[in-house]
């Protein structure tokens, strides 16, 4: 692996745990108030479109765009369904 695959690696590891200090605390507090659901929308649909990309690129797959947004969709995913249930959660303790 050259430098610049390392490169890559380390902005997608880096890109990929963006998410996580938010979906922990999330999850903790059960506070969603906050959470803008277009936004974690956009970004869901975003790494389906780089997913594409990194997978059917015409160089082949992009391994550093594949993994990284595979993560980073999964922790989007999680952040909209607590966006979700927890929105419910607290409309039912009112």
């Amino acid at each position: 692996m050259d430098t610049m695959e390392w490169v890559g690696h380390a902005g997608a590891f880096l890109s990929s745990i963006t998410f996580l200090p938010q979906v922990y605390k999330t999850w903790k507090s059960r506070r969603v108030a906050d959470l803008s659901m277009s936004m974690m929308l956009i970004v869901f649909t975003s790494t389906i479109i780089w997913l594409a990309y990194g997978l059917f690129n015409e160089k082949g797959i992009l391994l550093p765009v594949v993994i990284c947004n595979s993560i980073i969709m999964v922790l989007s995913a999680l952040l909209i369904y607590f966006k979700i249930s927890f929105s419910k959660d607290s409309s039912n303790q009112a």
